[in-house]
C-alpha cells in the first residue's frame, strides 16, 4: 500500500461522485472509459482509506493487547485480595480467641498475677506464658492492620486497572468503527468500477509497485543485503511461507487468516521467539539494523507511522498481508515507503 500525498485526503464525497459519473452508460467515451489519470487519482482515495484502515486496525491490536495484559493483573489482583480478606479473618479469629482466653484467665498482668499467686514458681511460670500470650496478640494486631493495609492498595490497585481496562475496550470499540467505516467507504469506491475498470487499476497498482521497486533497486541496496537467513529466521519464512494465499482480515493472528503483524508476530513465535503485536510495537521495541544490513528473516516496517509490517525473504522481496480484500502474498519489498529494518532473532 503506498503513502498517500495529504492533498488526496478526505476526498472521499469527491471520488464517490466521480466514479458514479465513470460507471453512468449514458455519458460520453470519455467517461466510460476514464483515463489513467482518473483512475490514479482513485486509485490514491482507496490507498488512503485502507491506509487508514490498517492505521486504526494496528491500534486496535495495541488497545486489544493492553486490556487482555489489563484483565489478567485484574484477576490476580481479585486473587491476592481474597488471600488477604482469608488471612484477615483468621487473624481475627485468633484475635478472638486470644481475648477470650485473656477474659477466662482474669485478664491480669503478669506482675499481678506473680503478686497474688499462692506458689511464686508456678506464677513464674504462668507470668511468662502470659507475657507470650500478650506479645503474640500484639503481634496479630499488628499483622492485621498490614494485612488490612495491602487489601486496601490491592483494592485501589484493581480499581484503577479496571478503568484502565474500560478505556482500552473504548479504544478498540472507537477504532472497529474506524476500521469498519474505511473498509465499508473503499468497497462503495471499488464496487462502483466496472470489470475493464478494476483489470485497470490492479495495472496501475502494479506499475506504481514496480516503479517504487526498481527505484529502490537502483540505490545498490540488494548487492549490500546478506542472503543468509538464521536458523530461526528460516523458520519464521517456511512459517509464513505456508500462510500464502489465506485472506487478511483486521485483528486476525491465524490460523486462517491474518492482519500485517498479526501474520509476522505468528511467524516469528513459530520459529521460538516472541516478539510485540503490532507493527507499531514492533518497531518501537525490537533492534534495528540498517537496510542495507537486512537478512531473511528480518522485519521491513513501512510508513513514518509504522502502521504496516511485512517479512523478508531474500532476493527484494516480501510476504506479508497487505490489506482487507487481499491475501498473504510475496510482493516486492521497495513497493512502499520503508521506514526501517528490525531484527528478532538479534
Amino acid at each position: 500500500m503506498r503513502r498517500i500525498p495529504r492533498g488526496h485526503r478526505h476526498r472521499t464525497a469527491a471520488a464517490l461522485t466521480l466514479l458514479c459519473a465513470l460507471t453512468a452508460t449514458t455519458q460520453s467515451a470519455a467517461l466510460a472509459a476514464p483515463g489513467p489519470a482518473t483512475l490514479e487519482e482513485v486509485r490514491a482515495q482507496l490507498d488512503d482509506l485502507y491506509h487508514q484502515a490498517e492505521v486504526a486496525t494496528e491500534k486496535y491490536n495495541a488497545a486489544d493487547e493492553k486490556a487482555t495484559a489489563q484483565r489478567k493483573k485484574v484477576d490476580a489482583l481479585h486473587g491476592r485480595i481474597k488471600q488477604a480478606e482469608q488471612q484477615e479473618a483468621r487473624l481475627k479469629a485468633l484475635l478472638g480467641a486470644a481475648a477470650r482466653a485473656q477474659y477466662r484467665g482474669g485478664g491480669l498482668p503478669a506482675e499481678m498475677q506473680f503478686a497474688l499467686a499462692a506458689d511464686p514458681e508456678h506464677a513464674l511460670d504462668d507470668a511468662a506464658l502470659a507475657e507470650r500470650a500478650q506479645q503474640g496478640t500484639q503481634d496479630r494486631l499488628t499483622a492485621l492492620e498490614a494485612t488490612r493495609k495491602e487489601l486496601r492498595t490491592r483494592t485501589d490497585e484493581a480499581t484503577a486497572e479496571l478503568k484502565g481496562l474500560r478505556a482500552s475496550r473504548r479504544a478498540m470499540d472507537d477504532n472497529r468503527d474506524r476500521i469498519e467505516k474505511r473498509i465499508a467507504t473503499a468497497r462503495a469506491l471499488e464496487s462502483q468500477l466496472r470489470a475493464e475498470q478494476l483489470r485497470k487499476l490492479a495495472q496501475l497498482e502494479k506499475q506504481a509497485q514496480d516503479k517504487a521497486q526498481a527505484k529502490w533497486e537502483d540505490t545498490g541496496v540488494l548487492d549490500k543485503v546478506s542472503t543468509k537467513a538464521t536458523p530461526a529466521g528460516q523458520k519464521a519464512i517456511a512459517y509464513a511461507t505456508k500462510q500464502l494465499g489465506k485472506p487478511y482480515v483486521w485483528g486476525a493472528e491465524g490460523p486462517d487468516s491474518f492482519d500485517c503483524s498479526g501474520l509476522t508476530s505468528q511467524a516469528w513465535l513459530h520459529a521460538g521467539v516472541v516478539i510485540p503485536r503490532t507493527s507499531e510495537e514492533q518497531w518501537a521495541r525490537l533492534p534495528h539494523v540498517p537496510v542495507s544490513q537486512m537478512r531473511p528473516g528480518d522485519l521491513i516496517i513501512y510508513f513514518s507511522d509504522a502502521s504496516h509490517v511485512a517479512l523478508y525473504i531474500g532476493d527484494g522481496k516480501i510476504i506479508s498481508a497487505p490489506r482487507p480484500g487481499r491475501w498473504v502474498y510475496v510482493s516486492p519489498a521497495g513497493s512502499m515507503e520503508i521506514l526501517g529494518v528490525v531484527r528478532p532473532d538479534a
